[in-house]
């Protein structure tokens, strides 16, 4: 039985990975842009939704209010002063642009907040704990399960938008082509810039996860950011389905570990990220040894 409750947790935990990878792995299938900074901004996030549930006394889920708008102004600007010019440098420039960024914001929190760890959890009541008997001795909390719909929801969104949208349609047809796309009428950088503002959305969405259902500090975004490479690596990078599949066989695999040995779960899900990474070159260079064969093969017939 506790196993079966340690593959419920792992899944879970998938969809909280899902849920925070899933504005990185967008920017990247839109824009092929790695944003370093993406775990700094989740953080950024959270500690704006903690100090309006501080000073303002507003529950969180009315500080999205504010916070979300907040984020999406910071994606344009995002996009503006950062991504649009570094991107014409080619593919190295806006992962050091983004990782400087990730440098300034992190510091810029700890000058602002401190070094203390803070949550939500205090400002949601009983949510924060609660939770659901599925069978006997099996447990799954109620956050947990709202944090794992809310990542389906936002992915299967996401997902809608891009395939059934006029916006969506442009945002697929710039990342798949930009200099056509701009011979069409279509202004790219317009386009990239609401991409951007909308991974934002998706970054503070994860940023209010991580804040109810974990402590954070201003420097929580660097393993947030590894949670959520590893999790769209896993899933196929720019697969927004993939990066659920990605989160989930992270999450389970981490719960399965941490349940082998105390320091299995970050082991875990270390290993699997590898495996991955590994299978995925043997199997590239296998299929590109057997088109080559083909291709001599034609050509000898």
């Amino acid at each position: 039985m506790i196993w079966i409750e340690q593959i419920f947790q792992g899944v879970l935990l998938g969809g909280y990975y899902a849920l925070i990878a899933c504005g990185l792995s967008f920017m990247f299938s839109v824009m092929g842009v790695v944003n370093l900074a993406h775990g700094s901004f989740a953080v950024l996030a959270a500690f704006g939704l903690w100090a309006i549930a501080e000073y303002a006394g507003l529950s969180p889920f009315y500080g999205w209010i504010v916070v979300l708008p907040a984020m999406a102004l910071v994606g344009v600007a995002l996009q503006r002063l950062v991504l649009d010019r570094s991107t014409r440098s080619g593919f190295l420039i806006p992962v050091l642009a983004t990782f400087g960024l990730s440098i300034c914001i992190d510091n810029l929190l700890f000058e602002q907040f401190g070094a203390d760890t803070r949550s939500l959890a205090p400002y949601i009541g009983d949510l924060s704990y609660d939770s659901w008997e599925l069978a006997d001795g099996v447990f799954v909390g109620k956050l947990a399960v709202y944090i794992f719909l809310a990542a389906i929801g936002l992915l299967g969104g996401l997902q809608l938008f891009l395939s059934h949208t006029q916006l969506g349609r442009a945002i697929r047809a710039t990342a798949a082509d930009r200099d056509t796309v701009g011979l069409m009428g279509v202004d790219a950088n317009w386009i990239n810039t609401c991409a951007t503002a909308i991974a934002m959305v998706t970054v503070s969405i994860a940023g209010a996860a991580l804040a109810m259902r974990a402590t954070f500090d201003p420097y929580a975004g660097a393993p947030q950011l590894i949670f959520a490479f590893e999790a769209a690596v896993i899933g196929g990078t720019g697969s927004l389905w993939g990066t659920l599949a990605g989160g989930l066989a992270l999450g389970v695999a981490q719960s399965i570990g941490a349940q082998l040995s105390p320091q299995g779960f970050l082991i875990a899900g270390h290993a699997v990220f590898l495996t991955v990474l590994v299978a995925r070159a043997s199997f590239g260079r296998i299929f590109d040894a057997w088109r080559s064969f083909n291709l001599l093969k034609t050509r000898a017939s």
